[in-house]
């Protein structure tokens, strides 16, 4: 799916459901990371007209898929608790391929930021096909097409802005680089743990 070069092990879902509180609080803070990562890249590349008026759009749909993640915590009775540190895309963040033009770099930010939408949808398929709690599936659902969205998203920019770049080399490159990290990884009640 999307390419990944290693799927989630579907018993991960299971994982996940004995600890809702804990995935719902990782998610919830993986979607605020999600929006302040697109303000960033605005900040950074303000040029762009048509990249600073989608990232806008992607950026207030991950702040309110973040307000309806506390909505479903506070339905729950949970608390939304710290905001957790992602190993997995700090990982991936320090591994990811690295340029020394302006150029690059932003192709390199907006390839790592489809990577992480890739795995986030992978990882609510995951969800949405495998949990029990039948509101958690759907909802899942409905986030895994979205993640999808901007997905393509990223990877549609980074093609449009890499002009002279082979974007679809350094892409595969990334897609390898991934595949070795998420290998550590499917073993924790958190969204890409």
């Amino acid at each position: 799916m999307l390419g990944l070069k290693l799927a989630t092990d579907p018993r991960w879902a299971h994982l996940a459901e004995t600890n809702i509180e804990e995935i719902l609080t990782d998610h919830a803070w993986c979607e605020q990371k999600a929006a302040t990562n697109a303000i960033t890249i605005i900040a950074g590349n303000s040029e762009h007209t048509e990249l600073v008026t989608e990232l806008l759009i992607l950026a207030q749909e991950e702040l309110e898929h973040f307000r309806m993640v506390h909505e479903i915590i506070k339905k729950r009775g949970y608390t939304l608790g710290r905001e957790r540190k992602d190993s997995y895309v700090n990982e991936l963040f320090k591994a990811r391929i690295k340029g020394g033009s302006r150029q690059q770099s932003l192709v390199n930010r907006l390839l790592f930021s489809a990577m992480i939408e890739a795995r986030s949808c992978e990882r609510f398929k995951v969800l949405s096909e495998n949990i029990k709690d039948e509101e958690l599936s759907k909802f899942y659902y409905q986030l895994m097409v979205s993640e999808a969205g901007h997905y393509t998203t990223f990877l549609g920019f980074a093609r449009k802005y890499g002009e002279g770049l082979d974007v679809d080399k350094q892409w595969k490159e990334l897609i390898e680089i991934e595949g070795e990290i998420i290998q550590r990884y499917g073993k924790s009640e958190s969204i890409h743990g």
